[in-house]
């Protein structure tokens, strides 16, 4: 098990660093959580096919975490995808990816089918080849001695939105003895203490973390964060 962390910014551009996302390798088996800014620069960059991502487990809506699952889902299908590329997601994620498929991208999408008819080519119909599924708490994927568990988790943002208002996961991968948890946006709670427990790692966020970082004499602890 290998741990790629491909981006661990925030919502604002910063040129040394990418959005939140991550790839766990189980030897040929790729999984992404989240699709921040870069995300296929990034798996370019790490030597990572496209086509071998077909697992994709969303945290949550915040723009900077899904900023470019479009371009995730247009891009390996331009570049020849014909393997089902299945999206796992909190309530709304479904709806999400639906209307980038069937309304933000619906002409593009058509331009380059009949672009690729043109070139004597053809590609795939891109609608079958995305399954988006709104996950809740519980077993999410299963498939070659891998298993994927989420669980709600806060997010942290002290607004006072319930779950259901505003819902947002962290997720526990186990394979070949080994696990680890990753989380988006989130706090100590109920829901990353279940995941996170006996786990040999853990990857969060710490996005305006500053303060909870700092010692007893407001030194930062790790003064790279």
């Amino acid at each position: 098990m290998e741990i790629i962390l491909l981006g661990t910014g925030g919502p604002k551009p910063d040129p040394n660093r990418q959005g939140p996302s991550a790839v766990v390798r189980i030897n040929s088996t790729f999984l992404l959580f989240d699709a921040g800014r870069g995300v296929m620069t990034q798996l370019a960059r790490a030597g990572i096919s496209f086509k071998d991502v077909n697992h994709l487990f969303v945290s949550h809506h915040h723009f900077d975490h899904i900023s470019d699952l479009g371009d995730f889902i247009l891009s390996g299908w331009n570049l020849g995808r014909t393997k089902t590329q299945s999206i796992f997601g909190p309530p709304g994620t479904q709806s999400i990816v639906n209307l980038l498929l069937n309304g933000v991208y619906k002409s593009d999408i058509a331009f380059r089918q009949r672009e690729a008819q043109v070139g004597g080519e053809t590609l795939a119909d891109i609608i079958p080849l995305v399954e988006a599924v709104d996950v809740v708490p519980g077993l999410v994927f299963e498939d070659l001695g891998i298993r994927v568990i989420c669980d709600f988790v806060k997010h942290g943002h002290g607004l006072g939105l319930s779950q259901d208002e505003w819902p947002c996961l962290a997720f526990r991968i186990e394979a070949e003895g080994k696990s680890v948890c990753i989380s988006g946006d989130t706090i100590n709670c109920e829901g990353l203490q279940r995941l996170a427990n006996n786990a040999d790692a853990l990857v969060m966020c710490c996005y305006l973390s500053r303060k909870e970082m700092q010692d007893k004499e407001g030194a930062l602890i790790n003064d790279h964060i």
